[in-house]
């Protein structure tokens, strides 16, 4: 089963107002080639990982909360949908359309985006290639090369990319697809290594039967 994650970015979310939109926020929820560190790895989103992802049904939600109403959602990312999402050499944009009129929450969202009281935004995606580096060290680096499948995107309090679910928040804790991933390369390296050392002994054991 497909291992949902989430990561929360900070940057520079707008409100913003204008004749055919009306009340919107603009940002860019998913940023690539930013290290960041996870507390015990760093992580990094290539670029290009975003080249065949499903972004063909996204809600735009706060805080993850899947029990509320979504104040936008794309469908196919059509310009018939209340969030558009444009992917590009940095990461994806958005522009979500609010309904500041007739739902409460856009209308509270948009009043704390502007007074600056929300400043970063979150997604929620599965992982579909990754690898890793220096696996061996305290401290490892992920890189997720492609994402498959984007579900959710949220406007958040707390912008510090510091964790991936909530359970994984704690310190020494990590992200299920993470460990899962980071423990298949590991597996893979040391059976990389193994038969290195048994062509090695190999080897050696033929140069000492050629000197026989």
């Amino acid at each position: 089963m497909d291992k949902i994650e989430s990561r929360t970015f900070s940057f520079e979310v707008r409100a913003e107002e204008d004749a055919k939109h009306g009340h919107c926020l603009t940002g860019m929820p998913i940023v690539y080639d930013q290290r960041t560190d996870l507390g015990w790895y760093d992580e990094i989103i290539a670029r290009g990982a975003l080249d065949k992802t499903d972004l063909k049904d996204v809600r735009f939600l706060i805080g993850h909360d899947i029990s509320m109403v979504p104040l936008a959602r794309s469908r196919n990312n059509n310009e018939n949908s209340t969030m558009q999402m444009v992917v590009g050499d940095e990461g994806m944009r958005i522009r979500v359309d609010l309904d500041t009129e007739n739902n409460s929450d856009s209308k509270k969202l948009y009043s704390a985006t502007k007074r600056g009281d929300i400043s970063g935004m979150s997604f929620a995606f599965v992982v579909d290639g990754d690898s890793w580096d220096d696996i061996d060290s305290e401290h490892p680096t992920r890189t997720i090369r492609s994402i498959k499948r984007v579900f959710e995107v949220s406007a958040v309090a707390f912008p510090a990319y510091e964790g991936t679910t909530l359970e994984a928040r704690s310190e020494g804790s990590a992200p299920d697809g993470a460990r899962a991933s980071l423990e298949s390369a590991r597996a893979a390296a040391q059976k990389a290594a193994d038969a290195e050392r048994r062509a090695a002994a190999i080897k050696s054991l033929e140069k000492w039967r050629h000197k026989r």
